[in-house]
């Protein structure tokens, strides 16, 4: 099987990049899943603590996401490698969806809490203000917002994941190495 293709160190983005980009797939990956498992418990101190932790990690995926969005207007990524003008275009939309949902998500979750009357205390140190007044009805609405934006960020992924999957074992483009610190 041919080997995936030589990736030359200006075709691959900056180690901050790097560290902001996985940091921030293990929270979001980490966050879905407390957030999926919390759910489906009964009312408990160790429901309640979960979803303490889901909400701590949601304000880490806040910061995560602002500081990887300042480090992409400070620092461009490198350039696109070849590939059908089809796909180029899907990665740049998906890119701007992924964007917009990692602020969205935190950003519907933290308006929930607030909504539901439940105040956001960042790892139990740092108390956060409401975003929104209590208000039940909201609470019910903002809770299905972010849900569904949950959900779509998760298929974004997923999506976000095939692709590079796709381009590291089919196009073997070195597509994923970009992504990756150069060991040698």
């Amino acid at each position: 099987m041919p080997q995936p293709a030589t990736i030359a160190p200006e075709q691959r983005y900056s180690l901050p990049a790097m560290v902001l980009h996985w940091l921030l797939a293990l929270a979001i990956v980490g966050a879905f899943g407390v957030g999926l498992y919390m759910t489906g418990l009964p009312f408990s101190p160790a429901r309640l603590k979960l979803y303490n932790w889901h909400k701590w990690a949601g304000v880490s995926i806040l910061l995560l996401s602002g500081l990887r969005l300042l480090w992409r207007l400070y620092r461009q990524p490198p350039a696109d490698l070849v590939m059908p003008e089809w796909q180029a275009r899907a990665a740049h939309w998906t890119h701007g969806l992924l964007y917009a949902l990692f602020f969205a998500v935190p950003l519907a979750g933290w308006a929930y809490s607030s909504a539901a009357g439940f105040p956001v205390v960042w790892f139990g140190l740092v108390p956060l203000p409401d975003l929104v007044s209590p208000d039940k009805a909201l609470a019910d609405s903002l809770k299905l917002a972010h849900k569904l934006l949950a959900y779509g960020l998760g298929l974004l992924v997923l999506a976000h994941l095939g692709a590079a999957l796709k381009h590291h074992f089919v196009d073997r483009d070195g597509l994923l190495q970009r992504m990756l610190p150069a060991f040698r």
